[in-house]
């Protein structure tokens, strides 16, 4: 048995979830890939893959090797280029997910750019935010916020969402504006549920240089950020979104910002990908463009009090870009996407 095929007839049954397709993409017989996998397996003498009529999943042995080969195979290629082409660029299909507001706002207005530079990638991006398995879903890497809590993973951090506390002018005419933290048990809040817990999330502050978490009353409940700032704008109550969202309607009036002095704690911005030693380099060409673009934007990296706050990248008005609507700044780009 060629062991180097079997390890790359492996990988891309477990990155495209199915024999079939990876048959299909590797050329060869649906029949053959199942054989080398069954024969990888009686070699190694453990189980690989769990089966099943519907879907294939990895055992934890198969998890470990899965990771092996990513990097034996990394190697490889790695070897290769330095002798064959090293200008060679980036190629091949990478699949990203987003959260929503990110990839509407941020990530889709600016992908031209992307797309003008590495023009032999081809993105298949998710908006969503809940948690992904990157093995199992086959997914190279995600954006996320908030700290990492799987060790298996690498966090690189490429910026830092910035919240504000914040209410339509109709609201606060009705129920005051609030001056403290203390007076917020007076008012109302829309709140945000996790997607995954189904958790109503506490809002939190930095007091005196330490975290504070303030439970708050309210009517509405979504898990969605752009229903949520919706909700706000219409007066439901209080909201927390980041700052990069609703920077236009601040501007604009439609929103107030309350209790400046009191900040909703920032939490890091990562580009999240499976702890192998080398990236392959559609991967490394998209993290680092990624990272590049969040630099380059005050309100997510840290910067917001430069030049006031003004970020060219936060995206346009988001009441002219629904979702499901491709933004003007991506139509009037020359590039075929």
């Amino acid at each position: 048995m060629d062991r180097f095929q079997a390890m790359q007839v492996f990988t891309r049954v477990v990155e495209a979830n199915s024999f079939t397709k990876a048959a299909d993409t590797l050329e060869l017989p649906r029949t053959t890939v199942t054989t080398i996998v069954q024969n990888l397996e009686k070699m190694l003498g453990v189980r690989l893959l769990n089966r099943t009529t519907r879907r294939l999943s990895l055992t934890p042995d198969g998890a470990a090797y899965y990771e092996r080969c990513l990097r034996i195979l990394a190697d490889v290629e790695e070897a290769e280029a330095a002798f064959l082409d090293t200008a060679r660029r980036p190629r091949g299909r990478l699949r990203i997910d987003v959260p929503g507001s990110i990839g509407r706002l941020i990530l889709i207005p600016t992908l031209c750019e992307f797309h003008l530079r590495y023009p032999e990638i081809e993105l298949a991006i998710g908006l969503g935010d809940k948690p992904v398995d990157l093995v199992q879903e086959a997914v190279d890497c995600v954006i996320r916020v908030g700290e990492l809590r799987d060790s298996t993973l690498v966090a690189r951090r490429i910026g830092t969402f910035e919240g504000v506390t914040c209410a339509a002018p109709g609201y606060l005419e009705r129920h005051g504006e609030p001056r403290s933290l203390e007076d917020l048990e007076q008012h109302v809040a829309v709140q945000y549920f996790s997607s995954r817990t189904g958790r109503i999330i506490d809002w939190d502050f930095i007091v005196d240089g330490k975290p504070l978490a303030v439970k708050m009353n309210g009517t509405v409940s979504v898990n969605d950020a752009d229903a949520y700032v919706a909700c706000g704008l219409q007066g439901f109550g209080l909201i927390q979104p980041a700052r990069y969202m609703v920077r236009n309607y601040l501007e604009s009036g439609e929103l107030r910002e309350v209790l400046p002095d009191c900040r909703p704690a920032p939490m890091p911005i990562s580009i999240v990908y499976p702890h192998n030693r080398h990236l392959s380099p559609k991967v490394r060409a998209f993290v680092d463009w990624v990272a590049e673009l969040f630099e380059r934007c005050p309100l997510l990296s840290g910067r917001q009090g430069e030049h006031g706050g003004t970020c060219e990248f936060a995206g346009p008005d988001p009441r002219l870009t629904p979702a499901g609507v491709v933004p003007e700044r991506v139509t009037e780009c020359e590039c075929v996407l």
